[in-house]
């Protein structure tokens, strides 16, 4: 089966993992993965993904406007326009059973000028038929004006999609709880579980033995996603190591993110003590993760699903600029996974308490989630991919 898998990440790069994560597991299946975010360099793709890179666009640091990822040098119409010829023609000679969407129509409206067109030319006839799907995280933003977007939402879903597929597990986070309509939606709706990447059975084991570790050395990983936002709590924890004695067996790596800003990224290196390491970005995180005893960072989607399929102590702090981090913390923290840190934290000496009390103490946990997404979002498509035609034939997967 042929499956065209559109990704756009624009501030972080948690859309994109998380579907790179989907990818891994479409190993019986001819995949073209079309990428039109900034990627670190030294990325890498499973052997069963071909990727083709649109003209990179992102959002400013405010989340306010699209940018040409290359800092500018480009015009944004003629980006567009490259953009939206480039996904035409891919389609046209791809011709995929199932073209799966990542968020939109519930988000990345900025990209309607590329979307709307090919999935309006699908329903009309001009492209091969096929199954077009959705994508979509547990949590949706706030909108300025929900009426509207609501609105604009359903009219897309029931107008070009043949099914939903939320990466959730809903006796955790359900997305009706972000989206008021989901009666109105008119195509199936399908739970996956939450998708996340699992280490291999002795991965704290050889992960520390990499890292250099004894069995008293208490590793602390600091990580900021993307690196857009996050500085300020990658600086913070630098400093709170001069308040945790190296000879106590203390020791952090901290990942700023391949995005944040140069001069930023060395004036934390120049802040770090001998027992930190600050690097950009390891495509090992997950490795690295399990080598350690605490982590630090934001509370993005595959963030905290790395942090589940870890087990490990985790200090996370949620993105204030919309809902959607500050929720799913407060939800994992209810049920025991994670400790919340505000703006009071942010300061070295008391981020080193929160430290210090987290590996002294940490309460019970709950059940954890069901975290095979990647896995349940595969069968989805193959039974997507099995039904005839585009808006016709859909079977049920509720």
């Amino acid at each position: 089966m042929k499956i065209l898998y559109y990704s756009q990440h624009v501030l972080g790069m948690g859309h994109f993992f998380r579907t790179l994560e989907i990818c891994r597991h479409l190993t019986a299946h001819d995949v073209v993965l079309v990428v039109g975010g900034n990627l670190p360099e030294n990325i890498s793709f499973p052997k069963n993904i071909r990727c083709v890179l649109l003209p990179s666009l992102m959002m400013d640091s405010r989340f306010s406007r699209l940018t040409a990822g290359d800092g500018g040098k480009d015009d944004l119409s003629d980006i567009q326009e490259r953009r939206r010829k480039m996904l035409f023609e891919t389609f046209r000679q791809q011709r995929p059973d199932v073209f799966l969407l990542e968020l939109y129509p519930f988000g990345r409206k900025a990209f309607r000028f590329e979307l709307d067109p090919i999935l309006e030319a699908i329903v009309q006839g001009e492209l091969p038929p096929c199954k077009v799907c959705c994508s979509v995280r547990d949590i949706l933003v706030e909108k300025a004006d929900p009426v509207s977007y609501e609105n604009r939402v359903i009219e897309a879903l029931n107008r070009w999609f043949d099914a939903v597929f939320v990466h959730s597990d809903p006796e955790w986070i359900s997305l009706g709880e972000t989206f008021s309509r989901m009666d109105d939606i008119a195509i199936p709706v399908r739970y996956t579980g939450f998708v996340a990447e699992k280490p291999e059975p002795d991965c704290r084991m050889h992960s520390r033995r990499l890292q250099g570790l004894e069995d008293r050395d208490r590793l602390v990983v600091v990580s900021a996603g993307g690196g857009q936002v996050g500085g300020e709590l990658c600086e913070c924890a630098v400093q709170a190591f001069r308040y945790l004695d190296a000879a106590e067996g203390w020791r952090g790596i901290v990942f700023t993110g391949p995005f944040l800003e140069e001069n930023r990224f060395q004036s934390i290196q120049q802040l770090a003590p001998p027992h930190v390491k600050v690097e950009r970005f390891t495509p090992s995180f997950l490795n690295v993760l399990c080598a350690s005893d605490i982590s630090i960072s934001m509370a993005g989607y595959n963030t905290c699903m790395n942090l589940l399929a870890t087990g490990v102590k985790a200090l996370v702090l949620p993105f204030s600029q919309n809902r959607e981090q500050g929720m799913r913390a407060k939800r994992f923290a209810e049920k025991g996974f994670v400790g919340i840190l505000s703006q009071a934290d942010l300061k070295p000496d008391r981020m080193a308490e929160r430290l210090l009390e987290a590996e002294r103490s940490w309460p019970d946990r709950a059940p954890p989630p069901r975290l095979d997404g990647a896995s349940e979002t595969v069968k989805c498509i193959e039974a997507m991919g099995r039904g005839k035609g585009g808006r016709s034939g859909t079977p049920s997967v509720n």
